[in-house]
């Protein structure tokens, strides 16, 4: 299928001027928009699309293109702006959406939630290999995001009955204990190996193992078994959302995340549930949206104030900083990393038993995040000194502990492009240099597109303010030679 054919219909009668609007806004030429597309669609497996400059030209003067296109544009412009830019924002139209697989305002009952995540993960599976990824859904921020969510602390009725049940046809269960605690283990290991080789390398592998999970939901089970698999779903749909979000799929990330919240709260699992919020929270920091990040987060504080753990809640606290900091609000920032400091001692004197997905949450963590809420501070004032500085000493020490944690390799290359930042905001880009090349070192073993976009944005930065610096014309030269354009979404 050639290009023309594959991206576009017929031609529109007047220039799309909200399109042209964003477009001339974004500072992008017509060659780099298009080259944008076309990493974007290898991305999600269209490999299909060739889009060309000829054809983003017909695009401003009003030609309607067909899905994914739409939605990889939106996806592009909300990652230039740092806000959501919907495809009707750009004056495309939207392919029509049936509600099980579009939106987050979903019914909270179980049987209902174990056959929309089977729908969804199935979905993924089929068109993952069909080269659609992705396609078929829309972001939702603002209320359309927050209202639904807070449901998640609303008592509901028991569930009614099952499929299986309703059929008059029960199976015994054979699922025995040592067959749990297999799949419990099993999600942990995944969540190992994201750690270690980013959300590339074993996505498929993730969500396919939460097919499986929900499966066996659709089985009647006991009570106690049946909210051991409804956690193990939850874990597995957020692990399969974190995933996704590390390597770009966003629409289908917080798909996943709000899949994972409705599973959560089956199982009766509000730590759990507050968790799959903070991973939503990060997600809309992301993507520019510091307020909607707050309110997960208060969210989720709420929802787990009285079950929580110390780390836990520490690493709420770290996520509450970071959303203050891109609000910028210095005074609330300083005192919610106080409270994560404070909070995460707490949890080193208790030691109280933890569930795995928090065990991540490590003195190092606490320092990177603590140090990027200083150094997002540092960007929202306008490129401060100050909070560079106060960043400066924290991103080290997260620096040197993850240095020796050979686990957690993309966070090590995350907070060495972090203390990269924060020496370009210091105007100091031989350092700079030193660190990000560190970065690129590890970005070429860890499948993870979040990594190379940041190693690339600061990159960009500095030959921008540094270009007559040879330090950063030679690691421009590396990272155009060395750095993979994308990380296949797997």
């Amino acid at each position: 299928m050639s290009g023309s054919d594959a991206d576009g219909t017929g031609n529109g009668k007047r220039p799309n001027e909200q399109l042209g609007s964003w477009f001339v806004r974004s500072g992008w030429s017509k060659g780099e928009l298009a080259r944008q597309v076309n990493r974007r669609a290898r991305q999600i497996g269209a490999h299909h699309i060739s889009t060309d400059t000829s054809r983003v030209r017909r695009w401003l003067d009003g030609e309607q293109p067909r899905e994914p296109i739409p939605r990889i544009l939106s996806e592009l412009f909300s990652e230039r702006f740092g806000t959501v830019v919907a495809v009707e924002d750009l004056g495309l139209r939207t392919a029509h959406q049936s509600p099980s697989v579009s939106g987050v305002d979903l019914p909270w009952a179980g049987h209902q939630t174990v056959a929309l995540l089977s729908e969804f993960s199935r979905s993924d599976l089929m068109l993952a290999r069909r080269g659609f990824l992705g396609t078929s859904l829309a972001l939702s921020a603002g209320p359309a995001l927050i209202e639904p969510m807070q449901r998640w602390l609303v008592p509901t009725p028991p569930s009614g009955p099952g499929p299986a049940d309703s059929a008059g046809v029960r199976r015994p269960s054979r699922l025995s204990r040592p067959e749990l605690d297999l799949l419990e283990s099993t999600t942990a290991m995944f969540r190992q190996w994201d750690a270690q080789c980013g959300g590339g390398l074993r996505r498929k592998a993730v969500v396919g193992q939460l097919h499986e999970v929900t499966d066996l939901l659709q089985e009647p089970q006991p009570a106690a078994v049946s909210r051991r698999l409804f956690t193990c779903a939850a874990e597995l749909a957020e692990l399969a959302g974190w995933m996704s979000y590390d390597v770009g799929l966003q629409p289908t990330a917080q798909k996943y995340f709000v899949l994972a919240l409705h599973a959560a709260k089956e199982a009766g699992d509000k730590p759990l549930g507050s968790y799959i919020l903070s991973s939503m929270s990060r997600q809309m920091i992301h993507l520019g949206r510091p307020d909607d990040a707050l309110e997960l987060i208060h969210l989720a504080q709420y929802g787990s104030r009285e079950c929580a753990t110390p780390r836990t809640q520490a690493m709420l606290y770290a996520m509450e900083a970071r959303a203050y900091a891109n609000m910028g609000q210095p005074s609330k920032t300083k005192r919610a990393v106080r409270m994560a400091e404070d909070t995460f001692a707490d949890a080193l004197e208790t030691r109280e038993p933890e569930p795995d997905w928090i065990r991540f949450f490590s003195e190092a963590e606490l320092n990177g995040e603590n140090a990027h809420s200083y150094r997002d501070l540092a960007y929202v004032a306008g490129r401060s000194p100050m909070y560079a500085s106060l960043a400066e000493p924290v991103m080290e020490r997260a620096v040197d502990l993850f240095s020796e944690d050979d686990e957690h390799q993309r966070s090590y290359a995350l907070n060495l492009v972090g203390m990269a930042t924060v020496h370009l905001l210091k105007r100091e880009p031989e350092q700079s240099t030193r660190l990000a090349e560190q970065a690129l070192h590890i970005a070429r073993r860890v499948r993870s597109e979040r990594v190379n976009t940041r190693l690339r944005k600061t990159v960009d930065t500095a030959a921008r303010d540094f270009g007559d610096v040879p330090e950063v014309a030679h690691l421009t030269d590396l990272i155009t030679a060395q750095l993979p354009e994308t990380a296949e979404a797997v």
